[in-house]
Formats: structure tokens, sequence, C-alpha cells
């Protein structure tokens, strides 16, 4: 089996999700590239999860150019997306991370009752 720095990432990440620790939410971000739409993206993703989830999750960010197997296999047809892969089910936003509002609500991410 070929192991690659992308492998080797993808592989803890997948690690990170058998073992981690109870409440944390795990986060995937799909982005496009380098472009200034990809940056914004990953800036607020960021921004987001640090003032509303602090240290209760983990965050992947994936470029589907780099690394479209990964995108084929969580079914990205769009980016950004950013995907809930923990807690159970799977939620998906797709599109501008700029609404805050209608990220958490579309993620169902608890705030512990924060008003936006």
């Amino acid at each position: 089996m070929k192991t690659t720095k992308n492998g080797r990432l993808t592989r803890a990440f997948e690690k990170a999700l058998t073992a981690r620790p109870p409440g944390k939410y795990v986060l995937r971000l799909y982005v496009a590239g380098a472009t200034d739409r990809s940056r914004q993206a990953v800036l607020r993703a960021r921004q987001l999860c640090e003032a509303e989830l602090k240290d209760n999750y983990l965050l992947e960010v994936i470029d589907v150019y780099q690394q479209p197997i990964l995108a084929r296999d969580g079914q990205i047809v769009a980016t950004p997306t950013l995907v809930r892969d923990f807690p159970r089910p799977v939620r998906r936003f797709i599109g501008n991370l700029a609404n805050i509002n209608g990220l958490f609500v579309g993620l169902e991410l608890d705030t512990k009752g924060k008003t936006r």
C-alpha cells in the first residue's frame, strides 16, 4: 500500500474519529484550490469553531483538487462544503459560511443556548 502525506493525515483523522473524547464535534471543510473563496471559507470556519465550539471540535480542511478521492468518497458536489461527521447523523452545509445562523442550524451544532 502506498503511503502519502495526505494518506497519513486522513488515517490520523479517521483514528481521531474513533478515539475522540465524548462531546467533540468532528468537522470536515471541503474547498477547491487556493482561491480567495477557499481562504475565506477556511478562515470563517476556524473563527466560527473557535468562537462557538471552543476546544470542542476537530476540523479537517480538504482541498478537492489535491484529494479528489476524499471528495468523491464524501460525495462532495460543490465547494465550500462543511460536513459534521460526528456526532451522527452526518450533516452538510454547502455554500457561503458567513451566515452563522444558517450554519449552526444546518449542521445542528449545539452552542449551549447562545443567541445570535
